[in-house]
């Protein structure tokens, strides 16, 4: 049965490793709106000509929203969530596979839960009135609302992962890995998930 849940936790890691390739590209893309954004805007007040929009605005407020929301799993599969590593960091691999078991079910799977329920709510109201930008020429904004419940639902996959993880670790069946994060990460990006 644990190595049924542990084949179902790699796939979810590899879900939340290629999310994290897809974060990669918007984040380029989102420096490029940004960019072109500031320059825009120069350079149309030195020719006299609206060069840019309130899309290109809302594109990049959109785009950096989606890697705040979708990288919540990336992050936490690669353990780089900020917490008080005074204590965790001198902890055994026991020790902090039982802190993160208790955490991750005390805190993190029941307040994936109620973000869930919450903004699936928000989202559902928008979509139905099909919500856009109150400024003129903006972007729908459901599909950015859409985004909230998306982020929930994978770092709630990712959780499940971890805590799989965990008690595997505690049952002896896993050893916790302790990989230079930064390597990993960088290999991630560029070999891909």
């Amino acid at each position: 049965m644990l190595s049924f849940l542990l084949s179902i936790s790699r796939a979810i890691d590899r879900v939340s490793g290629w999310f994290g390739a897809v974060i990669a590209v918007i984040t380029m893309v989102m420096i490029l709106v940004g960019v072109w954004n500031v320059i825009g805007r120069f350079i149309g007040r030195a020719v006299g000509q609206n060069l840019t929009s309130n899309s290109f605005l809302e594109w990049q407020w959109y785009l950096f929203s989606l890697v705040f929301l979708l990288g919540g799993a990336y992050v936490l599969r690669h353990n780089e969530h900020v917490r008080v590593d005074v204590f965790y960091a001198r902890m055994t691999p026991r020790g902090r596979a039982i802190t993160n078991l208790v955490g991750t079910l005390l805190f993190l799977i029941p307040f994936c839960i109620i973000m869930l329920y919450v903004n699936w709510q928000f989202f559902y109201t928008s979509w139905l009135i099909r919500e856009g930008s109150p400024d003129p020429g903006g972007l729908p904004r459901y599909p950015i609302k859409f985004a909230i419940v998306l982020g929930f639902a994978l770092l709630l996959l990712q959780a499940v992962s971890e805590l799989i993880k965990s008690a595997a670790i505690l049952m002896g069946r896993l050893h916790e890995e302790r990989k230079d994060q930064l390597e990993l990460i960088k290999a991630e990006v560029v070999e891909g998930p």
